[in-house]
């Protein structure tokens, strides 16, 4: 499905709709071939149907889930965060017993900071200024018309098994953001999410996948 191992990164866009069950079921199988040396690294691009997953530090007082979505036990570190269409998600699976560039080998801490300077960097191509924030993962935007003035636009959960990692992150593009109303977003209850759309971005899932092609190599180094 994915090719024989050799170095450099394997791209793989889904189109459509992707199962999360069936997701978790292909990364956990990916990362044993990479492990191996039996398969390529990959990053992986697709859209999950709406869904509410729980990462190991997800409290129960956080989901409402008042439209029953349906609830998945994630392996990923992190809170609760949705899934649904019109959401770029973008699964990582790398082996960080190497170094990638500005990412040093078995940091897990720089591998969490990479992702989010990728998104940043490829979000600029776009014309959107994202940003970290200390004690805050995931990358933030700053808007006068939003609650607070700012809000997430990419959320982050991984999970690293023996240094390959897997799971990932999401770009909201342009989701419906009342669907979120069902959780408190990666814990986080002083600020909301927004969209690529909700900033007046009108750009296509093509355009963020090239975007994200483009800038890969400036954090993480060769990608083919």
């Amino acid at each position: 499905m994915f090719g024989a191992a050799r170095s450099g990164v394997d791209w793989q866009v889904t189109s459509g709709i992707t199962d999360y069950f069936h997701a978790c079921t292909v990364m956990a199988a990916r990362v044993q071939q990479i492990r191996s040396g039996a398969a390529r690294e990959l990053v992986w691009l697709l859209e999950h149907p709406p869904i509410f997953t729980a990462g190991t530090s997800a409290r129960e007082e956080d989901l409402a889930n008042p439209l029953g979505f349906p609830v998945y036990q994630a392996t990923r570190g992190g809170q609760w965060t949705y899934h649904g269409p019109g959401q770029r998600v973008v699964y990582v699976l790398l082996d960080l017993c190497r170094p990638h560039r500005s990412v040093c080998a078995r940091d897990v801490r720089r591998y969490v900071s990479g992702l989010e300077d990728w998104i940043i960097r490829a979000l600029a191509r776009l014309g959107v200024a994202g940003e970290q924030r200390e004690g805050r993962v995931g990358v933030w935007v700053t808007d006068r018309s939003i609650p607070n003035g700012e809000a997430k636009v990419a959320a982050i959960g991984v999970r690293i098994s023996r240094w390959v990692t897997w799971h990932g992150f999401a770009v909201n593009v342009g989701p419906d953001l009342s669907h979120f109303r069902g959780i408190v977003p990666c814990g986080i209850r002083d600020y909301g999410v927004t969209s690529l759309a909700e900033l007046g971005v009108p750009a296509t899932m093509a355009e963020v996948d090239s975007a994200l092609r483009a800038t890969w190599p400036q954090v993480f180094g060769n990608s083919a």
